[in-house]
C-alpha cells in the first residue's frame, strides 16, 4: 500500500487542482495562479513527482470520437479468493486493455470491472472471450452505462454535439 504524504500544504494542492485540468500548463504560469515564483514551484513539482504523489502525466482521449462508446460496469464473483487466486486474477485482468478500470470491493460480489469497447457486439466477444475466462472467475452481472455524466475528472462531451 502507499504511503501518505504528510506534508502537502495549501500550495501543493493548488499546483495537484491545477495540473489535473490542466497538465500541460507551464510551470511560469503555474507559479503565476498559485503566486509563488518560478524556483519554488519547480522544487515543489520536483517533489510531488519524486515522494509519488505525482505518478507522471498522459493525453486523455475522446473515446467516442474513436469508435469506443460502449461502456459496461461487470460485477464479478470468484470461485476463490485466496491471495494467489487474486493475484492470479489481478495479474489477467491487466492483460485485457478493454478493462480500463479493475476494483476489489468489500461486499456482494469480489470485483468491479469497467468495461469499454465498440458496441454491444464488441462487449459481448469481449466478455465470452477474455473475461469469462479470467482465473477463478464463478459468474457475472452486466450493467450498461447509458451516459456518462462524469469522467476523468471532467465533464464529457454531450452525445448531441459528437459527429
Amino acid at each position: 500500500m502507499a504511503e501518505k504524504v504528510s506534508d502537502v500544504d495549501q500550495f501543493d494542492r493548488k499546483i495537484l487542482d491545477i495540473l489535473t485540468v490542466e497538465g500541460r500548463i507551464s510551470v511560469t504560469e503555474l507559479a503565476r495562479r498559485i503566486g509563488l515564483s518560478k524556483s519554488p514551484t519547480q522544487a515543489r513539482l520536483k517533489r510531488l513527482e519524486e515522494c509519488g504523489v505525482i505518478r507522471g502525466y498522459r493525453a486523455l482521449y475522446d473515446p467516442i470520437r474513436l469508435g469506443r462508446d460502449h461502456v459496461a460496469f461487470v460485477e464479478m464473483k470468484l470461485t476463490d479468493t485466496r491471495e494467489a487466486a487474486l493475484s492470479a486474477f489481478n495479474a489477467a485482468v491487466m492483460r485485457v486493455p478493454e478493462i480500463e478500470q479493475c476494483h476489489l470491493i468489500a461486499g456482494a460480489f469480489d470485483y468491479l470491472l469497467k468495461v469499454r469497447t465498440a458496441g454491444m457486439t464488441g462487449y459481448r466477444a469481449v466478455l465470452a472471450e477474455k473475461i469469462s475466462t479470467l482465473p477463478h472467475v464463478a459468474n457475472t452481472s452486466t450493467y450498461v452505462a447509458m451516459q456518462a455524466v462524469k469522467e476523468e475528472g471532467l465533464a464529457p462531451i454531450s452525445p448531441a454535439t459528437v459527429g
